[in-house]
């Protein structure tokens, strides 16, 4: 039998980290074992469910570049598959219509809290067969074994043990007739014949009830394993207090896709002590067994220094393609100006982020809006004279390269008698409206000659009306 797994969201909001991490754990596992990934989206809450949600959740997945080999499936395209269950379950007695109103259920629910009992539903329709009105609204419930025990043989978590006298008979379809996540849960991962359920262990507690119901539809039992949760640097479960939490929020600070996946998967999961997987290291070393059982803490300043290293050592081509979407965001097309391929490898030494290399080279393709505050004061009225003479010298400059320009530098300086710093941080200044930029000669040819010596006059004007 081919091993099928699924990430299976709903689509109430954007794809969590938490979330994407499940979505990888159950995409190696499944390529790893020559699988099939499916992506099923359970949007049955018909008044949480938004198309935005579930465009955030394509577009993050698509980021990632966890491909699926089916779905995106919609649940809410498959209701009269759930309708055709409810109804086998009530034919077979696995099931029965429950009449009971809010006020009743309120009532039970505060006497047994007043008892100190758990909190569930009574019976009280489980054996009911006196006839009602008309058109008196009803919810179905799942006839739970009264007696005998669940064991959930959890990958991650080993034998877990249920009592069946602990679970209540679970509203399978509500009154206006539409399933509830147990009963759709379920005939997805049958009729899907997914045979591993990767996700969060806050779903432990859900697997006994939805066994029974595999159970009672005489289907086969997948194999689970319930992923611990990410918590933030307090201990508390990770929320958008701790920072970002949003996949696609990720993206629009710069982080690079290998580098959150990096990241994700060694939340958990280890490997002996090597920090750096390729996408191809993680499918061939990943074992869903090795997952801790403990949850994981998230280390934004872990996550920031492995998108370093990734923005340092992998093809600065690929990055360029990241970076595009970046440049494009603070109004910049990279067609107009320096190749992109040639701005990342002067840039990544000196950014964290795609979003703070793309601010860092604004003045590669657009003219500085005005100088930096701080830097204002090397436009000094003794460099005016200075900036011209090196001025006139580039414009004579046959090749506008590197080395030639370094050489005009170091003419002039020799000329003037003052040492290259005193030139090149005005020059800079003047050039990028900063203080900071890659060396000043590599900065000028990217620039290019007509935007350099277009700054260096206006440079020299700022300076003559101070």
């Amino acid at each position: 039998m081919t091993m099928r797994t699924r990430f299976a969201p709903s689509p109430t909001g954007y794809l969590h980290v938490g979330g994407a991490r499940t979505a990888l754990f159950a995409w190696l596992h499944a390529r790893r074992h020559g699988g099939e990934f499916i992506l099923r989206i359970e949007d049955t809450d018909r008044k949480r469910s938004t198309p935005e949600s579930v465009d955030a959740i394509l577009e993050g997945m698509a980021w990632l570049g966890l491909d699926y080999d089916e779905g995106p499936i919609f649940q809410s395209d498959r209701f009269d598959r759930y309708h055709q269950v409810i109804e086998r379950l009530l034919d077979e007695g696995k099931a029965y219509r429950c009449y009971c109103n809010r006020e009743r259920l309120d009532r039970v629910r505060a006497e047994q809290m007043a008892r100190k009992i758990k909190p569930r539903y009574d019976g009280h329709c489980r054996e009911r067969t006196d006839p009602l009105p008309k058109g008196t609204p009803y919810v179905v419930r799942f006839r739970n074994p009264p007696t005998g025990e669940v064991t959930v043989n959890d990958i991650i978590r080993g034998t877990v043990t249920f009592r069946n006298d602990e679970l209540d008979d679970l509203i399978i379809a509500r009154a206006d007739g539409s399933p509830t996540y147990h009963l759709t849960v379920v005939v997805d991962d049958i009729d899907m014949e997914i045979t591993h359920v990767i996700r969060g262990d806050d779903h432990l507690n859900n697997t006994p009830r939805q066994i029974n119901i595999l159970s009672a539809l005489g289907a086969p039992l997948p194999r689970y394993a319930h992923v611990p949760m990410i918590m933030g640097s307090d201990g508390q479960r990770l929320s958008k207090r701790h920072g970002a939490v949003s996949v696609t929020q990720y993206r629009s600070e710069g982080y690079l896709p290998e580098a959150l996946l990096n990241y994700l998967v060694r939340l958990g999961w280890s490997y002996g002590d090597q920090e750096i997987f390729s996408l191809d290291e993680m499918v061939e070393l990943f074992d869903i067994s090795d997952v801790n059982r403990a949850a994981a803490s998230f280390d934004t300043e872990k996550l920031s220094w492995l998108n370093q290293h990734y923005t340092k050592y992998i093809d600065p081509t690929h990055i360029a393609r990241y970076l595009s979407w970046h440049m494009g965001r603070i109004g910049i097309d990279p067609t107009e100006g320096p190749d992109l391929v040639e701005v990342v490898m002067v840039q990544r030494e000196r950014a964290k982020t795609l979003g703070e290399m793309a601010a860092n080279s604004y003045y590669f393709y657009k003219d500085p809006a005005e100088y930096d505050t701080g830097a204002k004061k090397h436009l000094s009225k003794k460099i005016s004279g200075t900036l011209q003479k090196l001025h006139d010298r580039l414009t004579k400059l046959e090749d506008w390269s590197t080395t030639k320009i370094h050489q005009a530098m170091e003419d002039v300086t020799e000329q003037e008698q003052i040492k290259f710093g005193k030139l090149a941080q005005p020059l800079r200044v003047a050039v990028t409206g900063r203080t900071f930029s890659p060396p000043i000669d590599i900065t000028l040819e990217l620039v290019g000659r007509t935007r350099t010596l277009q700054r260096i006059t206006k440079a020299i004007e700022y300076i003559d009306q101070t």
